[in-house]
């Protein structure tokens, strides 16, 4: 029998040939084929074309490369001063250059002279000293990003600039001023009268003499609903039970079933961990953050049990300081403020007031977008340049966070964990068994004290002998035979003689040393090494021994104290002739430490007379007994510390472990922020009081508490139905996830760079609505999918291209691509294998970092880790959100290795097998039964006749081959998850 070719090559090469000829609409296979295409032709951008950088990368240029160049820069490269002839103030400067020529290659920072000079090669700038890692990094990405820079900075800066923000104007823009109650205009359409909604949408079409489209299919509806309130395809059952409800109001009753449902809030909290850079390891090491998973449960519960949204606002600000009737609600408002510690942080940065201040910058750039659409980081350096938001309020707001703890600092700096608070009973099971680790720890502790006081230096100091004062027969350092660069040192002691020597951890396999004795008599001779221990020695060093009795090799651990004294280690007992050869080796082949050599003593085996020499001579060089007990007696208690250090270990292994959350704490000294001139922290201005946005807050502003940071306040503030700015944005980005697009498509911007709003009079009404019910997320979300508009039809009509060609009037529903966690879940709940429970932390407890790790769960996507070095393939593929960010709206790409992904993924081919076996499992009359069937789960619908018949060919021709059921039924599953209808809803 032939072998069976590959899944995909069979799909590829043999079925989607023959999909040309299929025609009703173009079927799925068509729109397969067809994304190739034009992912291919997506990928290939006009040549030359120069393209206005992105916001992101302008606010990059802000917050990172401008206040570098004028901390460092400007004095020589500016308006004053362009040493060179290179000014470094004004695009044109950098792309112009000086004497030496362009100082910015865009894309290029291997072929930038400005990457060279600051990385010291060849020109060395600035000429103070390099610049940190940190800063040489950003401006690489900075050229790598194009160089990208506002309009202004090409335009020359005068030598003063003047310009005052005026406040009371900004306060006009549309954004700042109060929404208001516009009364829903009368329309002439009965069924578009009915939702206040629809007649804002439905008024608009008529001033352009536009029709909206029809309602959308049942079947359609009910994916769409599916898929936007959980993020899941139904379950057959489930579709054809709704399909066959006769009831007038079996939408409403779906809608409310799909909100009361635990996997509702799983959908929507994924949405806003897009939106507050949820992450759950740090770039820098692959650092895990252990107890993030508690913030992703802790949304998942808001959004389920439809937590007020100005309640939602104020936990996750100032959560800790809010009063709490139970241990419940302040176990949760602890985890909300998980919120402020989220930041993918440096934490190896150096300067830790440059390092708070990022923070405070970071956690001012989430609050701002996230709750407020605005830009509030672009005043770091200076006033904002488009909005009415001076610099000093952006330190009267960073002021209220720098009160705020969120690392304690080290030389690698760590995020704060406390323990959370428990009920009185999980309370007293965690204190017996801290109690029992205290009590070890202190018998440890004090063992640890004696022995150290055995070891001490006053011990030691009186262990410098000379080999002359020993008994037997002793070969100093000084004596041995030294191959290779040994190291002479006296750093450690005991030590025998004027020290020892050490190979400097370096030459290994390259150094020896050679002790022969000069041996009186024929005889049993102990053979002892010494050495001086330290963390780090060498632990497997090889000491080889020649005697009568040939040659002994034996590993000695250098980083252990010597049992002897504190000096020697026993090599062992050889016959020894005098006229022989007898010696010691010691070499560095092998190791990995500092191998030291210090001393060799040969002491007679056969005669007992000279002990009381020995005894008198080690009395000498020893402590007092007051000072250490017989070595017997400290190997007994070496001995008790290790088993105790063990069974420490086994108990704090195997105990219970406190639960704890990643928080911050307020500050034990409250203190107001001095203006940082051109955002530096090492150029201070004048002190700025605590405070809001003055154009967002015309009233007067209660002055903020002295004892404690003003969280609350600006949480207060940002919740207050006075402003304008927080129902409007949660409002625009519901409708965002609900229509694929804004009515400010802008979502994270509400200031004068984003984009107007395509329906304000709507935008202020729905705003109104959700502060009016009780910021109620679910029944916003019931107000907007009970519309006519969301109902509508996807598909295109031609009268509608030309005069809406985005659908800003919303003629119709907006077709969206699933975004990468719906279609993982998707495959995952056809095959069967999703597992749609609660989970806690997700990350394996083997894991060290982030690097390289894979997750193989079945759990819905919510719950797979978000580690910010590995991200799933699936997800990178498909525009998963940058967890490093604010990311209110994800890219759509069209790339063509999406289509190759879904084509070649292990995954996606696991999936259509396990789903091909759930199939033929099931008790159905024949293969049209399960074509139909397949499609049903897949694509929410019933297969056209022209598919069927595609399918019916698959068949025949894989089972003709391979007579193989599931791998053919895998052909089709494989098929259809590749398919354009699957990956999107209509």
């Amino acid at each position: 029998m032939t072998k069976p070719l590959p899944l995909t090559g069979r799909i590829a090469g043999r079925f989607w040939r023959r999909a040309g000829g299929v025609v009703d609409g173009g079927p799925f296979v068509l729109r397969t084929v067809a994304i190739l295409i034009l992912a291919s032709a997506s990928a290939i951008g006009a040549e030359g074309t120069v393209l206005a950088p992105a916001a992101a990368d302008l606010e990059f240029f802000e917050k990172q490369i401008r206040p570098l160049l004028a901390q460092h820069c400007y004095e020589c490269h500016g308006v004053k001063k362009s040493k060179g002839g290179l000014r470094l103030d004004v695009a044109a400067g950098w792309q112009r250059g000086g004497d030496s020529g362009p100082a910015v290659v865009a894309g290029k920072p291997d072929e930038s002279l400005l990457i060279a000079a600051v990385r010291r090669e060849g020109l060395e700038m600035p000429p103070t000293g390099k610049l940190p890692d940190q800063a040489i990094r950003a401006l690489e990405e900075w050229v790598v990003r194009g160089a990208p820079a506002p309009a202004d900075a090409g335009k020359p800066i005068p030598a003063k600039v003047s310009r005052t923000i005026d406040i009371e104007a900004g306060r006009q823009f549309w954004a700042y001023q109060p929404p208001h109650a516009t009364a829903p205009p009368q329309v002439d359409d009965p069924v578009w009268s009915v939702h206040p909604m629809d007649r804002f949408i439905f008024s608009k079409l008529q001033e352009a003499g536009l029709r909206p489209q029809t309602p959308a299919e049942r079947a359609t509806l009910v994916r769409r609903l599916y898929f936007d309130l959980w993020g899941l395809p139904p379950d057959v059952d489930d579709l054809i039970a709704v399909e066959s409800d006769q009831s007038p109001d079996w939408y409403e009753r779906l809608v409310d079933r799909l909100l009361a449902s635990p996997r509702f809030g799983e959908r929507w909290a994924r949405h806003w961990l897009d939106v507050v850079r949820f992450g759950e390891s740090l770039t820098l090491r692959g650092f895990i953050l252990p107890d993030a998973w508690r913030y992703r449960n802790y949304v998942i519960e808001s959004f389920n049990g439809d937590r007020p949204y100005v309640q939602f606002l104020r936990e996750q600000v100032a959560g800790d300081l809010l009063p709490a009737d139970t241990i419940a609600d302040r176990q949760r408002q602890l985890v909300a403020t998980t919120f402020l510690a989220l930041g993918n942080t440096n934490l190896e940065e150096q300067d830790k007031r440059q390092l708070d201040m990022d923070v405070v910058d970071e956690q001012l750039d989430v609050i701002g977008k996230a709750f407020l659409g605005q830009t509030i980081g672009c005043a770091r350096c200076h006033d904002h340049k488009f909005d009415p938001i001076p610099t000093r309020d952006y330190y009267a707001l960073a002021g209220i966070l720098r009160n705020v703890q969120t690392l304690a600092h080290e030389n690698v700096s760590k995020w704060m964990s406390v323990n959370l608070p428990l009920a009185h009973e999980d309370e007293g099971k965690f204190a017996e068994f801290e109690a029992q680790v205290a009590a070890v720890e202190t018998k440890v502790a004090k063992l640890k004290e004696q022995l150290a006081r055995a070891d001490g230096q006053k011990a030691d100091d009186a262990k410098v002998a000379a080999a002359a004062d020993l008994p037997g027969i002793v070969i100093d350092d000084s004596q041995a035979k030294l191959v290779g660069a040994w190291q002479t040192s006296q750093s450690v002691k005991p030590y025998i003689g004027a020290g020892y020597v050490h190979d400097s951890d370096q030459g290994k396999g390259e150094k020896t040393a050679t002790f022969a004795p000069e041996l009186p008599k024929n005889g049993r001779y102990e053979v002892r090494l010494a050495y001086t221990a330290a963390d780090n020695r060498a632990k497997d060093v090889p000491v080889t021994v020649f005697s009568a009795e040939g040659d002994r090799l034996i590993r000695v651990n250098m980083r252990e104290r010597p049992p002897i004294d504190g000096r020697f280690i026993s090599l062992g007992q050889y016959r020894c002739e005098a006229a022989g050869q007898n010696f010691v080796l010691v070499a560095n082949e092998g190791t990995t430490g500092h191998v030291v050599v210090d001393a060799v003593q040969y002491l007679s085996a056969d005669d007992d007379k000279p002990a009381a020499r020995r005894e008198e001579l080690a009395q000498r060089i020893a402590p007092s007994q007051d000072e250490i007990k017989p070595d017997v007696n400290l190997v007994r208690r070496r001995g008790e510390l290790i088993k105790l250090e063990k069974d420490l270990k086994h108990l704090r292994s195997t105990g219970p472990n406190r639960p704890q959350v990643m928080t911050v704490i307020e500050r034990a000294k409250i203190e107001d922020a001095p203006l940082h001139i051109r955002g530096t922290v090492h150029s201070l201005g004048e002190i700025v009081p605590r405070g809001f946005l003055q154009v967002v807050a015309p009233q007067a502003v209660t002055p903020l508490p002295a004892d404690q940071s003003g969280r609350r306040e600006l949480a207060d503030w940002i919740a207050s139905p006075a402003n304008p700015l927080t129902a409007r944005v949660f409002a625009n980005r519901a409708w965002h996830w609900l229509f694929g697009q804004g009515l400010v498509r802008t979502v994270d911007n509400f200031g004068t760079t984003g984009e107007l709003p395509s329906h304000p009079e709507l935008l202020d009404h729905l705003a109104l609505y959700f502060a009016t019910h009780d910021s109620s997320i679910k029944q916003l979300v019931r107000y907007l999918v009970t519309s006519r508009a969301y109902r509508q039809r996807s598909e295109e009509v031609e009268a509608t291209r030309a005069a809406d060609p985005e659908n800003r009037r919303l003629a119709r529903q907006n077709r969206q691509r699933l975004e990468a966690e719906c279609l993982r879940d998707a495959m995952l709940a056809v095959s069967g294998q999703l597992r749609c429970v609660y989970a806690d932390s997700t990350i394996r407890s083997d894991a060290k970092t982030d690097y390289e790790y894979v997750d193989h769960d079945t759990l819905r996507s919510i719950y797979v880790p978000v580690l910010r070095n590995s991200l799933p393939e699936l997800f990178e593929a498909f525009d998963g959100a940058d967890s490093s960010m604010v990311t209110g709206r994800r890219n759509t790409s069209t790339v063509v290795q999406q289509a190759l992904f879904m084509m070649n993924s292990p995954f996606v081919k696991e999936q259509a097998m396990a789903a091909a076996r759930r199939l033929l499992a099931l008790d159905l009359a024949d293969d049209d039964t399960r074509c139909e069937h397949a499609f049903r789960q897949t694509l929410g619908r019933a297969p056209r006749m022209a598919e069927c018949e595609v399918v019916r060919k698959l068949l025949s021709e894989t089972l003709a081959t391979s007579n193989d059921r599931e791998l053919a039924w895998a052909d089709v599953y494989h098929m259809l998850f590749s398919s354009l209808d699957f990956r999107y809803r209509d």
